[in-house]
């Protein structure tokens, strides 16, 4: 199965605040909030939701078309390592004027995360034509529809309905910049559906479609729940809670949601179930949990098989790591 991932390509700058974030908003005056955190470390990663999910498939044997845009003056050295993982970066526009997205985001010891998002290049994905990937690569079975410019998304969704392509919607941080009609566009006909937990419900409200109405209109919901893991639901079936696999430590969350759709579709290359991609999913996120930075994560079948068996029983956890390996 060949995949396309659109959406965002980004340099993630990374900050620890050793407080809590919560303990620093005063309920009587969150009405003007003015805030600066005193950070202790500062990691400078390669990252964007397109390229963190293709990075994660190319560690598992896939070779994924990233589809996104970048600064021409400083995606030489990232695509050359993503290209060195087996990413396919044919697809990337190199913008001549602007410079690759930046994400800067500062966790607190709780895992409590305050972020923003610089689009950069971004701003000129919607000058992306999906169609021409499509004939250079002689098809494509699915694409996922990434955080992106939202005229990007709206087009890469339009264009996989035009050419019969199945898409995964993936709106997540868009979510706040999208209206209703944009959201119902993104997500009605998708093969499947990601979102988190707050996602899920801002999802409904922007929307304006009940919770049936969207199973009704999509294949397959799937919703990360952090440590809870996720839940799988389909129209008409009982929704399926997936247990999380432990990670062996907690470096970073940044990131790990976007292995957990790596891991996911990986699984669907290989055939089968949801609830297996969904456990597939929850093993690579275990694994880019325990290293800081979004890419800076190995893939150790052994480890990996150890952790699913502790997770879901050895029976299990060889479907799983079958599903991963493609082998």
């Amino acid at each position: 199965m060949r995949t396309a991932v659109t959406g965002s390509i980004a340099t993630d700058h990374l900050m620890t605040f050793p407080g809590r974030i919560t303990e620093q908003l005063l309920p009587d005056a969150l009405a003007s909030v003015s805030l600066s955190f005193l950070v202790d470390t500062l990691d400078v990663r390669y990252g964007g939701v397109a390229a963190n999910i293709a990075y994660g498939l190319a560690l598992l044997g896939r070779t994924p078309a990233l589809v996104g845009a970048a600064g021409a003056d400083d995606f030489e050295e990232y695509g050359a390592r993503l290209r060195a993982v087996g990413v396919d970066t044919a697809s990337v526009r190199l913008s001549a004027t602007r410079h690759t997205s930046r994400f800067l985001c500062t966790t607190d010891l709780d895992g409590n995360q305050i972020a923003a998002f610089y689009a950069g290049a971004m701003t000129e994905a919607a000058d992306i034509e999906l169609a021409a990937t499509v004939r250079r690569l002689g098809g494509l079975d699915l694409v996922l529809v990434g955080a992106d410019d939202p005229r990007a998304m709206l087009r890469h969704t339009r264009a996989c309905r035009t050419l019969g392509i199945r898409h995964a919607a993936d709106p997540s941080q868009q979510l706040a910049r999208l209206d209703g009609h944009e959201v119902r566009e993104l997500i009605d006909g998708a093969a499947y559906l990601f979102t988190n937990a707050y996602e899920h419900a801002l999802l409904l409200e922007k929307s304006g479609w009940t919770h049936d109405q969207v199973l009704g209109r999509v294949g397959t919901w799937i919703t990360t729940l952090g440590e809870q893991g996720s839940r799988v639901e389909r129209h008409g079936e009982a929704a399926v809670a997936v247990a999380a696999v432990p990670a062996a430590r907690v470096a970073d969350p940044t990131g790990a949601g976007d292995a957990y759709r790596a891991g996911f579709l990986a699984a669907l290359t290989t055939g089968g179930a949801p609830v297996r991609a969904a456990r597939a999913g929850s093993a690579l996120a275990s694994l880019a949990l325990t290293e800081v930075g979004t890419q800076t994560y190995a893939f150790d079948p052994a480890r990996c098989a150890e952790a699913l068996t502790a997770a879901y029983g050895p029976l299990t956890a060889a479907s799983v790591l079958t599903a991963l390996t493609g082998r």
